[in-house]
């Protein structure tokens, strides 16, 4: 059971700020003792769980997919187990490993203290938990404002991807995988790593976080209005049954464009194409529920 636990709390997520402080007493409830550092930006939160890890037997995280992905390398280079406090807009990785979304429940699987082995995807030497795409989730990240997510949170998600999907043209792309070249026109290309994404969509239908591999899928549709009709198949990752979606299940992709287009890992833009996708098998170790399957 730890002991001692680095917490940060993303304070500008929609909810952070205000939860800070229950965390700190969760924990302390449950019998850890938290040692609360802030972090102003998502590029600090590595380095400085590698900064105090002498001091700490495990390294909390509040915030949403985006901030658990900015702690990814900083827990592997300091050789902590990551503590999950689901206070974000979709919490797909909180949902992919069946951590309760209310802090004292999460706060208690932190302190049973069982520990989990999952993968992590790379694309470009960047982290993610979920999934790295480019096309109309890339669009959405980039819409989807701090603002927006303060003020509408899982409204404004909604609203914003409306205005997405109205907007949408396909892209031509080029998908190498182990096994093939494909050339594709295209709304979006999404390689997922965790089963969960976009709010509990799954990946696959067969996907786990610890599998080690990547499943990419490629909506090769005209019109996005279509989506609509798929909505239950992605609920349930059965969308690769349909004949305008394109599914690889390999260890490694390169997807190249004709112009440079920026790729959203776990909600936040942090780099473009040409790009290439790879996993890193049982990398990060996180506290997790005994009875977690995703």
């Amino acid at each position: 059971m730890p002991r001692r636990a680095l917490l940060i709390v993303n304070a500008k997520s929609r909810s952070g700020a205000a939860q800070r402080d229950i965390a700190i007493e969760r924990l302390r409830d449950h019998g850890i003792e938290p040692v609360h550092v802030e972090c102003a930006r998502r590029e600090d939160l590595s380095p400085l769980i590698v900064q105090h890890a002498r001091d700490v037997d495990c390294a909390v995280v509040g915030g949403g997919d985006g901030t658990l992905n900015a702690a990814a390398f900083g827990v592997i280079e300091a050789g902590l187990p990551l503590g999950i406090l689901p206070l974000g807009t979709a919490n797909d990785l909180a949902r992919t490993l069946e951590i309760p979304f209310d802090l004292d429940g999460a706060a208690q699987v932190i302190a049973d203290g069982h520990t989990r082995k999952i993968d992590l995807g790379i694309v470009n030497g960047e982290p993610f938990f979920n999934v790295a795409s480019l096309g109309l989730s890339a669009e959405l990240a980039q819409k989807l404002t701090r603002d927006i997510k303060r003020r509408w949170g899982r409204l404004g998600y909604a609203m914003v991807a409306l205005n997405v999907l109205l907007h949408a043209k396909p892209f031509r792309a080029t998908i190498y995988s182990e096994n093939e070249v494909a050339r594709v026109r295209t709304l979006q290309i999404a390689v997922g790593n965790g089963r969960f994404y976009g709010g509990g969509n799954a990946v696959e239908q067969d996907a786990a976080i610890d599998d080690h591999h990547l499943d990419l899928y490629s909506l090769e549709l005209e019109r996005a209005w279509k989506l609509a009709l798929m909505a239950r198949s992605f609920r349930h990752g059965r969308h690769g049954a349909w004949n305008e979606v394109r599914a690889v299940r390999a260890k490694e992709f390169d997807i190249r464009t004709r112009k440079p287009k920026p790729v959203n890992a776990d909600g936040e833009i942090v780099t473009q194409t040409p790009a290439h996708f790879s996993i890193r098998p049982a990398a990060v170790t996180v506290l997790a529920p005994k009875t977690a399957k995703g």
